[in-house]
C-alpha cells in the first residue's frame, strides 16, 4: 500500500508520492488513554477516550477516539503512514523486572510481564480491528511526555522536564530541545517519584489516585506544622535529582501507599467521605510545599545545565498548576511552556509529534496556541439534542450578551461552544460559568451544580487584554495550568474565584483562539465592569467533562444549573436556581 512505504528520512528526500502525510498517535497503555491525528505535522485532532465512553481515567483501548480524530481529519487508516505508540515494551519491562528483582518482589516482576504480553496483544489487536498494515513505532513513555511539550511549544530551543508517577519505569526526565531534536539528559528511575509520593499522601488522606487536584486545592488551609517532619520524605542531592525515603512508603511494593512508620508519625488514614480533619488539612499542605521545593531543584539544576532560557514542562505532575508557578517565578528561565493535555493523555500527540520530527526528521512549523482540537456538533445536532429532551429552547443572536445578562443576574451558565478542549481544564468550550463577583456562587456552584467538595476552588477566566489589573506578576495563561496572586483590592472584586491564599488558578482568554468566549467576557465586563468570570468543567461528581450535547442537557437537568447555550440556542428553567434536585452522583474524578 503506497501510504505505508515510509522510512525515516523519506519525506524529506522527496521519494514519498502522496502530497499530505498522516501520522496517528495513540496512548492506551494505561489511563487515560486517547488519540491524536497530524497531518503534515500539525494537529488536526485530539480525543480522549473518557469522553466517549464515559469512564473517567479510563484505560480502555481508545477505538472511538481513534475513529473520531480520523474523521475529524478526514482520513482513514488507508491514509495512515505511521501509528505511534507511547510505549516501549521490551524498555519498560527490563527496567521494571531489574526493579523488582532488586526489590525482592516477585509479585511486581509478575505483574510487568502480565502487562507486557498484554500490551503487545493490543498492538496485534490494534492491526486487526482498524484493517492496519503499516509501520507502527514505539516511543517511550517520558519522551512522548517531553516531545508532546516541547515540539508544540513556541521555543526554538529549551531545557525539557517531565514529572510522572512513572512511565517506562522512570519517574523523571530533564532533556534539551534543539529544533526538531531531543536529547535526554538525566533519569530518576522509580521508585523514586515525586508523583508516587503525592499520589501516596493522596491516598493517605482519603482520596483516591487521580484525586490529586484535591489536595492541592486542600493545602492552603492547612498549616506549615507538618512540613519539618515531611521533608524526611525526599532528599535533594547536590546534582539536582532526588531520592525517596522509601522507609516511609508500601507503594513501591505493590502494598498500601505507606509504610507503618508513616503511620505511626502522621496518624491513621482518613476515612473516605468523612469529615476533614485539621490533620489532613495540614499533610495536604506539607506535600505540596514538598512537591513545590523538589520541583524547583529539579528546575534550577536544568537551567544551570541549559544553553537555552526556556522550559518546557510535561507529566502528570505538572497538572499541579501550583508548583508550576513556582518553577515559572523562582526557577531561573525567561518563560515557561506547558502544553494542555499534560497528563498520560497528552502521550498520544507526544508520541506522533516524536515520530514527525525525530523518526522521520521533519522540521517544525506549527505550535499549539490553543486546545481547540476536539469534536464540534452543528445547529442541527443541537435542535435535534433539546428536542430528544422534549425542551422548549429557542435560537439568539448574540449568545454572549444574552449569557453575560444571566450571569450578571446570579444565574449559573452552561456554556457548551464549538470544538472541545484538549485536556482536563475547561477552557470555554466546555463550561460551566457564574458570576465571580458574588461570593456564594462558590458555594451555589460546589454544592448544588458540581456537588463536589466545599473547599475546591474555582478558575478566573480573564480577558487578556485585562489579565494585568487583577493578578500580581501576570502573565498569559492559556491554558489554566499556573496560579496567580490577586491583587490585593481584586480580591473583594471577585470572591467566587479567590481561593483562601488570595490566588486563582487563571485562565488567560483571547479573541484571537477563543472569540465566543471572549465575547461572552467582554460583554460581562461591560455590564458589570468586571471581565472576569467563574469557569469550571462542564460535568458533575464523578463524570468525564460533557462530550455529546445531550450530556450537557443531562448535567443541566440533573443539577441546579440555570440556562444552557448550545451554541447560539438556549434554554432556561423556569424559576432560576433549585428546580432540578438530585442527589450526589458518585466518586470524583479530579486530576492535579
Amino acid at each position: 500500500m503506497p501510504g505505508h512505504s515510509l522510512s525515516p528520512g523519506a519525506l524529506g528526500r522527496g521519494s514519498y508520492a502522496r502530497a499530505v502525510h498522516v501520522v496517528l498517535g495513540i496512548n492506551c497503555f494505561s489511563h487515560d488513554t486517547a488519540a491524536a491525528v497530524l497531518v503534515d505535522g500539525r494537529l488536526i485532532a485530539f480525543v480522549e477516550e473518557e469522553r466517549l465512553n464515559r469512564d473517567v481515567h479510563t484505560k480502555r483501548f481508545p477505538h472511538q477516539a481513534i475513529s473520531s480524530v480520523l474523521r475529524q481529519a478526514g482520513v482513514d487508516t488507508s491514509d495512515v503512514d505511521a501509528v505511534a505508540f507511547a510505549h516501549k515494551p521490551v524498555v519498560d519491562f527490563a527496567r521494571s523486572a531489574s526493579d523488582a528483582l532488586r526489590r525482592g518482589s516477585p509479585k511486581r516482576l509478575l505483574t510487568q510481564a502480565f502487562v507486557d504480553a498484554r500490551l503487545a496483544a493490543r498492538e496485534q489487536m490494534f492491526r486487526r480491528h482498524w484493517s492496519y498494515k503499516g509501520p507502527v513505532i514505539h516511543v517511550g513513555h517520558h519522551l512522548a511526555h517531553a516531545a508532546a511539550t516541547f515540539f508544540s511549544s513556541p521555543f526554538d530551543s529549551a531545557a525539557v522536564l517531565t514529572l510522572d508517577r512513572g512511565g517506562d519505569s522512570l519517574s523523571t526526565t530533564t532533556n534539551l530541545g534543539e529544533g526538531s531534536r531531543l536529547s535526554v539528559r538525566s533519569q530518576i528511575r522509580n521508585p523514586h517519584s515525586l508523583g508516587e509520593v503525592y499520589t501516596a499522601v493522596t491516598r493517605h488522606i482519603g482520596f483516591q489516585s487521580n484525586d490529586e487536584g484535591k489536595v492541592m486545592g486542600l493545602a492552603p488551609y492547612g498549616s506549615a506544622k507538618l512540613v519539618e517532619d515531611m521533608k524526611d520524605l525526599i532528599s535533594l542531592e547536590p546534582d539536582g535529582g532526588f531520592k525517596v525515603n522509601l522507609e516511609w512508603f508500601r507503594y513501591q511494593r505493590e502494598g498500601a501507599p505507606v509504610s507503618k512508620l508513616f503511620l505511626d508519625r502522621f496518624g491513621p488514614p482518613r476515612v473516605p467521605e468523612s469529615e476533614i480533619t485539621e490533620q489532613a488539612k495540614d499533610l495536604a499542605y506539607a506535600v505540596q510545599e514538598l512537591t513545590e521545593v523538589a520541583g524547583l531543584h529539579l528546575a534550577r539544576a536544568l537551567r544551570r545545565a541549559s544553553p537555552s532560557p526556556y522550559l518546557c514542562l510535561s507529566g502528570g505532575l505538572v497538572l499541579n498548576s501550583v508548583m508550576n508557578e513556582r518553577l515559572f517565578q523562582e526557577a531561573g528561565f525567561d518563560d515557561v511552556y506547558i502544553q494542555p493535555a499534560a497528563g498520560d493523555a497528552g502521550n498520544a500527540l507526544g508520541a506522533a509529534l516524536w515520530v514527525w520530527h525525530e523518526h522521520l526528521g521533519q522540521p517544525r512549523a506549527w505550535q499549539m496556541d490553543h486546545a481547540f482540537y476536539g469534536e464540534s456538533w452543528d445547529d442541527s445536532a443541537y435542535t435535534a439534542a433539546y428536542k430528544r429532551a422534549g425542551l422548549s429552547f429557542r435560537q439568539v443572536a448574540d449568545p454572549g450578551g444574552e449569557a453575560a445578562d444571566r450571569l450578571a443576574a446570579g444565574k449559573v451558565v452552561g456554556w457548551f461552544q464549538g470544538r472541545a478542549e484538549a485536556g482536563p481544564r475547561a477552557l470555554g468550550a466546555r463550561s460551566i460559568l457564574a458570576d465571580p463577583r458574588r461570593a456564594e456562587m462558590r458555594d451555589v456552584v460546589n454544592e448544588r451544580v458540581k456537588r463536589r467538595e466545599w473547599f475546591r476552588p474555582f478558575a478566573p477566566s480573564v480577558l487578556h487584554e485585562r489579565g494585568g489589573e487583577y493578578f500580581e506578576g501576570y502573565h498569559p495563561a492559556p491554558f489554566m495550568l499556573t496560579v496567580l496572586p490577586i491583587k490585593e483590592d481584586k480580591r473583594s472584586k471577585i470572591p467566587a474565584v479567590t481561593h483562601v491564599d488570595g490566588t486563582g488558578r487563571v485562565q488567560s482568554v483571547t479573541r484571537d483562539f477563543n472569540p465566543a468566549f471572549h465575547d461572552l467576557i467582554s460583554k460581562f465586563g461591560d455590564r458589570t465592569g468586571v471581565p472576569v468570570v467563574l469557569n469550571t468543567s462542564f460535568n458533575l461528581r464523578g463524570e468525564p467533562m460533557v462530550h455529546r450535547p445531550i450530556e450537557a442537557i443531562n448535567d443541566f437537568l440533573s443539577s441546579e444549573m440555570d440556562s444552557l447555550f448550545l451554541g447560539s440556542f438556549v434554554v432556561d428553567k423556569p424559576g432560576g436556581q433549585g428546580q432540578h434536585e438530585v442527589g450526589q452522583s458518585g466518586a470524583s474524578g479530579s486530576r492535579y
